[in-house]
């Protein structure tokens, strides 16, 4: 398995406290199955700042290190970027990471109200031949409410991460019944981890993995952990199938919720 988000860097956001957790996270996603983990801690303007120069000498770092601690994990530079009016000029200027230095863009929104720009940030993105992925869009709200409007990012050229444990209810009832709709309708085109910290996500992912069989065949988990993920450590295009209408009784019942 391949993670595309994860907040393992020590003390560089609300993730990973230090190296010794650090080391107990990495060894928690090895014996849950995972080769290849992309380091995504936040940037968000003014809290966390971390620059592409020091992700990158973290990710070389921890490379060197965790093969003393028996770690068999390939670690990749990135960025959880929460999204901003001056995001894209950030990274022309060089100050924010892609996901391992590709055309792939890793972005949060708010969770609780919708970004006025995102379409404006979404086009220039796309004219910078940046290819977007929008983080965990079963959390989102506006996305509870009506899960059918990815469809119209998806076709801009919108990729969308889905959180892994949402499906094991980790971020509540809304985030689970929506991320098995999207999964279900083609909607989701990665799954991630966002482990933050030691004994959450990796150490449970027995449990996420018989869930995410109730909703997704062996295939699809594969293209969505393993696959596309791979594509974008090697700056690959990835081919999406079309994404299917919700049913309107769907989106009926959270409105009513």
């Amino acid at each position: 398995m391949i993670d595309i988000h994860s907040h393992i860097i020590p003390q560089a956001d609300d993730g990973s406290k230090s190296i010794e957790e650090t080391f107990n996270i990495l060894k928690e996603a090895q014996d849950a199955g995972y080769t290849d983990i992309i380091l995504t801690s936040h940037f968000i303007e003014g809290h966390y700042e971390l620059n592409k120069i020091d992700r990158q000498a973290w990710v070389a770092a921890l490379n060197e290190s965790i093969k003393k601690e028996n770690i068999n994990i390939n670690l990749y530079p990135g960025a959880e970027i929460f999204v901003s009016q001056s995001m894209c000029q950030n990274l022309k200027d060089g100050t924010i990471c892609t996901l391992n230095n590709s055309r792939y863009v890793l972005f949060e929104l708010p969770m609780n109200s919708k970004t006025i720009y995102l379409n404006e940030v979404i086009f220039e993105l796309i004219s910078m031949d940046l290819v977007p992925i929008i983080a965990h869009p079963e959390r989102y709200a506006f996305v509870q409410k009506d899960p059918n409007i990815l469809i119209d990012f998806i076709e801009m050229g919108v990729l969308f991460q889905g959180n892994i444990a949402s499906i094991s209810g980790y971020y509540g009832s809304e985030a689970k019944k929506t991320i098995k709709k999207l999964l279900q309708n083609n909607m989701i085109h990665f799954l991630g981890s966002d482990n933050h910290r030691q004994n959450t996500i990796y150490a449970d992912m027995n449990n996420i993995k018989e869930e995410l069989k109730k909703v997704i065949t062996l295939e699809e988990y594969k293209l969505l952990t393993e696959i596309n993920p791979r594509k974008i450590i090697n700056n690959e295009e990835i081919a999406t199938e079309q994404p299917k209408k919700i049913k309107e009784g769907f989106t009926k019942f959270f409105r009513r919720n």
